[in-house]
């Protein structure tokens, strides 16, 4: 860990602390499992999600928000929830389910998958904004809860920086579209290759119809 100074280290726990609520406020429910996704916006690639049951006492320093968070400073928190966490998976849902069945539904699939492949049974499930249907576990919906629960916090993490690193091998097999650098997303620089080269495998077919005058 980088050296901070003692009043940083202060403010930080204390920040850390307030991400706590919902953890301290459901607590006596029993194992509590944080849900995050990543992907739902690209116009390439699978839809990830995360889940992970971390323990009560767990110290994390930044965890937060995969999106505030820096790409180094997220490489550094994926290995060290991975090291902490009493469980964790990832769920996957690759662009041709996305396309057969929406994306939404592609994302619950994707949660459910990262529930269902746990070491340990969860109790309560603080899910990022959503409920998802089909899982026999209490749920609570925490809009932007990736900000407030350290739970959520590590799950979108592990749900970002995996599917990264898929779209960084992608970018191996399809280097003409820049996919290591946007990571799927609708940039200016994507848009254009997708004109000039049409979609490959990973692409949505259903998210790029107006790009491709289809």
């Amino acid at each position: 860990m980088r050296k901070i100074s003692e009043a940083k280290l202060q403010a930080e726990r204390e920040r850390l602390e307030l991400m706590k609520e919902y953890e301290y406020t459901y607590a006596a429910s029993g194992v509590i499992c944080g849900i995050d996704e990543a992907g739902r916006g690209p116009l390439a690639g699978p839809v990830v999600a995360g889940a992970v049951i971390l323990p009560e006492d767990c110290e994390i320093l930044f965890l937060n928000d995969s999106k505030k968070l820096s790409e180094k400073r997220r490489e550094e928190l994926f290995v060290e929830i991975q090291e902490k966490a009493i469980a964790w998976n990832v769920g996957i849902v690759g662009p041709d389910v996305i396309d057969e069945i929406n994306i939404l539904q592609a994302t619950y699939e994707a949660m459910r998958q990262a529930i269902a492949g746990l070491s340990v049974q969860p109790d309560l499930l603080l899910n990022d904004a959503v409920t998802i249907p089909g899982v026999a576990i209490n749920q609570v919906p925490i809009i932007k809860g990736d900000a407030k629960s350290v739970s959520i916090a590590a799950a979108s993490i592990l749900a970002k920086v995996t599917r990264d690193h898929m779209m960084v091998e992608y970018d191996k097999l399809f280097p003409e579209y820049g996919f290591a650098k946007h990571k799927g997303y609708g940039t200016a620089v994507h848009t254009a290759a997708l004109r000039e080269y049409g979609p490959c495998p990973i692409h949505r077919r259903s998210f790029i119809g107006k790009i491709l005058g289809t």
